[in-house]
Formats: C-alpha cells, structure tokens, sequence
C-alpha cells in the first residue's frame, strides 16, 4: 500500500483506516484531494495579500487527514459523518507530529462555526447529504467566503451543480485532472433550504421511521432489511441483542417491538444513522428507551468480550466511493469476539457476495435460514 503522499511542498505519511486494509493497491488519498489542496493554497495566498488574517478553514468529509494533515499550518475545523473518517484524521495528523492546537474536530449533526473563511468539501455520493451540508453551509458563509468541492469526474454533473445553485449559489466546474474535477461555488444569501431529517411510515405497521441524511434507505424501507425483517431472531427477551451497522434503527426497533423485555445495542460508525436510530426509538417505543443503548463506533471496538447474547446486521460493502467487504469481515470478526458461548450472529447479505463461506471458516460453521432471488439470511453459532 502507498503510503508516502507528495504533492508539491507537502511531504505525508498518510494510512487508510481501519489500518488493516486487505486491499493494497487502496490509498489514503485520491486526485480530488490534491485538486483542493492545490486551490486552498491558492485562495489562502490570495486572502494574504488583502491583509485578511489567518483564515479559518472548514474540511468537511476528508476521507483519511489528506486535506487536515496537507494544510496543518492553519487553523481548521473538521467535520464528518463518519467516525472512521474521524479517527484516521487523528490518527494520521499524531503520525506525522502534527499540533492539534489548531485542530477541531466536529460530527455531521454539530453546528458550524460561523467564521469561517475557505471551505473544502469532499463530495458526498449521496445526494441528500449533499443537500443537508449545503443548507449547514448556507447558515453560516458569507458572500466572501471561499466554496470549493471536489469529486471524481463522474459524480460531478449539471444535477450536482444545480444543488449548489439552488442551495448556495451559482457553481462552476473545472475540467477533469486525473479523472477529478474542482467546483468553485459563489455563496449567495436568501436560499430555500430542505428541512431533515426525513420521516417516512413503516409499511405494515403502525411506526414512523425517522432518517437524517446520510442514512441509507432514506425514505422507504430497503429490499435487504425488508427480507430480514421477516426471519428476525426469536425468543431475546432478556437477551443483550446488538443490532451492528444500525442505520435507521428500524432491524432494531421491530426485535424490541416483539421483545420488549430484549436489551437492545445500536450502533454504527455513522454519527447520523446513530441518531437516527435514537430518534426511531424515541419516537414508537419510548418505554423502551431504558434498554437501549445508542453507540457512536468502530464495529465493536468498545463492546465488551463475551457480552452480547445474539448479533443482527446488515453488512455494508462499500467505504465511502470505494466497493469493499473488509468492514464486513471485521464486523464478522469483532462479532464473533463480543458474542458469548453459544451466541448468535444473524445477517442479511446479497447472494453474490461470499459470506458464508468466510463465516464458516471463522465459526466452524455457517447455517442458511432463508433465501429469495437477490439475498440470503446467514446464522452462525459462536462455540467453543
């Protein structure tokens, strides 16, 4: 894996994290960051010889500190939805002895500050996100402030820049650098802003889904969940039941709405599907809210061993823009760490994808309870 990021005067060692990347040809940076980098630098220069001070930078969605690490001379303020994204940022700005003393780091849900000079974004893939960080950004830029995005060349299209025109205001787009394009935005004040999160009703029952923007499945049930919720585990009552990769908390909320007496954790490495999560709960079964735990997490990294009765998940197979079934693995492998003798790892997995294969080799053994044409639901059994 590459590791050693140049790029005009900056000099990096940046990793991917989780550090245990499977795949080596990934890196901790992409033609995107170094498209920002190089404007920042130029807009930075450009404030300087108007007498402004030291501009206060905005990153939001940096991937891995490519853009923190790369402009670590000024003062910053960091958001992201991903705790992933998080703890690389940290991770990568202590390898290369970077001072934090300047450093803010922020989830997705905080508000921003409102001094901000140059903002960097990182295009999300998902469209309803973009919305919600632009109307983030509407409450706090100035018509001076700096707008500048970068994404591949093929997620930045006329809808992308119309977004930023209804939202913001009037964007422009660079030609493709290495398959990367630059958007330079001109903020305008006054903006009809979308209002999140979403609220959409459960088919089948009497519930209210609650989604913020960066949660998949955004306003109606997946197909993958809506297969899982009819072979859902029986008999938690009493039960520590872990509901791992949460999203909108809506696995979880019919095992409680069947089991009231389960103990019930969801989490997720999504700041937003947390909440999300919460607010689902809080809203169709708030007697049940003393039961359950709300986790903020890298897989299972803060669960205990031996601590969980049954596992549910829905595994993801991407990181951000990159196709992977590394986090799969390790959520398998943290399960199988956090389930007790003779607990229950339970999932829903696209038919393609080898899982029960790779579960069978760490359990010992691998049970297929159900099947339609697209997915599989996967039970393995921890044992000694």
């Amino acid at each position: 894996m590459n590791t050693q990021f140049q790029f005009g005067q900056i000099n990096l060692t940046l990793h991917r994290w989780p550090l245990n990347q499977p795949n080596h040809s990934l890196q901790a940076w992409d033609a995107a960051d170094e498209l920002l980098l190089d404007a920042a630098h130029s807009a930075i220069a450009d404030l300087a010889a108007t007498g402004t001070g030291r501009p206060h930078l905005l990153l939001i969605n940096d991937s891995f500190g490519a853009l923190s690490c790369g402009l670590a001379d000024w003062p910053q303020t960091s958001s992201t939805d991903s705790y992933l994204s998080r703890q690389a940022v940290a991770y990568n700005r202590s390898a290369n002895g970077l001072n934090s003393g300047q450093f803010t780091s922020i989830d997705s849900l905080a508000a921003l500050p409102d001094d901000i000079d140059i903002v960097l974004l990182k295009l999300p893939n998902n469209h309803s996100y973009l919305r919600f960080i632009l109307s983030q950004l509407a409450s706090v830029v100035r018509p001076g402030t700096v707008v500048l995005a970068a994404a591949k060349a093929k997620d930045i299209n006329r809808n992308v820049l119309d977004i930023f025109a209804k939202q913001l205001g009037p964007a422009e787009a660079s030609l493709s650098v290495k398959k990367c394009r630059l958007i330079r935005c001109q903020p305008e004040p006054g903006k009809l802003q979308p209002q999140f999160p979403l609220q959409w009703p459960l088919e089948d029952t009497d519930f209210t889904v609650i989604n913020h923007a960066n949660v998949f499945a955004r306003e109606k049930l997946d197909l993958g969940a809506r297969f899982f919720l009819q072979h859902l585990p029986q008999g938690t009552a009493g039960q520590r039941v872990i509901d791992l990769g949460c999203g909108n908390g809506v696995l979880g909320l019919m095992l409680l709405a069947d089991e009231p007496d389960s103990k019930l954790v969801f989490t997720d490495e999504s700041f937003m599907a947390v909440a999300s999560a919460k607010a689902t709960i809080e809203l169709n079964l708030p007697q049940c809210l003393g039961q359950s735990e709300f986790v903020v997490d890298d897989c299972l990294a803060s669960q205990q061993d031996q601590s969980a009765d049954q596992i549910i998940c829905n595994p993801p197979f991407h990181q951000q823009h990159t196709v992977t079934t590394h986090i799969a693995s390790q959520m398998f492998a943290e399960a199988k760490r956090v389930l007790k003798q003779g607990g229950r790892l339970r999932i829903v997995a696209n038919r393609h994808l080898n899982y029960q294969q790779q579960l069978q080799r760490l359990f010992g053994h691998c049970q297929q309870l159900a099947a339609n044409p697209k997915f599989v639901i996967l039970e393995a059994i921890k044992r000694s």
